[in-house]
């Protein structure tokens, strides 16, 4: 969801929401999934994780550290920056780009003769997903949504007030 760039807040607390949301989906595939010792592909299945890339926009790309413009100001003690030729923050307007995939670690090999999947020995080679792990994953991600949350009520209140004055 893009917001005008107005409400640069709304926007990161939106993405951050967003790239958190992906990972508790994650981690709830990879929970329902904890014990297929096969896929399609005849393998176990392997733990997901989610790869997160943050990229500027193409024109903040373009323009080179030593091109950037002073904000003006009125008083000496405002935050300094640098911006761009569109007049936003060199680092106002990212795109976050979230891929999962495969976790590389093998899975434990558990030894139950009887189960379908069995080697010549009697052993399973199982998924490398760990409850535990998942679990402070889950909790990782829920307080960063929240976090985010948080941040983004706190921008709605911010923007409320400027109206009220």
């Amino acid at each position: 969801m893009k917001i005008n760039t107005n409400f640069n807040g709304f926007n990161y607390s939106s993405l951050g929401m967003n790239i958190q949301r992906k990972k508790m989906d994650i981690v709830a595939k990879n929970l329902a999934n904890i014990d297929s010792t096969k896929t399609g592909e005849g393998i176990p299945y392997k733990r997901k994780i989610l790869k997160i890339e943050a990229f500027g926009n193409e024109a903040s790309k373009s323009i080179e550290p030593q091109e950037l413009i002073s904000l003006k100001s009125t008083n000496q003690n405002h935050i300094r920056g640098k911006a761009g030729s569109d007049g936003l923050m060199s680092n106002s307007n990212y795109n976050i780009n979230g891929m999962e995939v495969d976790d590389s670690r093998q899975g434990d090999m558990v030894y139950m003769p009887e189960h379908p999947d069995a080697n010549e020995n009697g052993y399973v080679l199982m998924p490398n997903v760990n409850v535990i792990t998942e679990m402070v994953d889950m909790i990782a991600a829920t307080r960063g949504y929240e976090a985010n949350l948080t941040a983004f009520n706190a921008s709605k209140q911010i923007a409320k007030d400027t109206l009220d004055m």
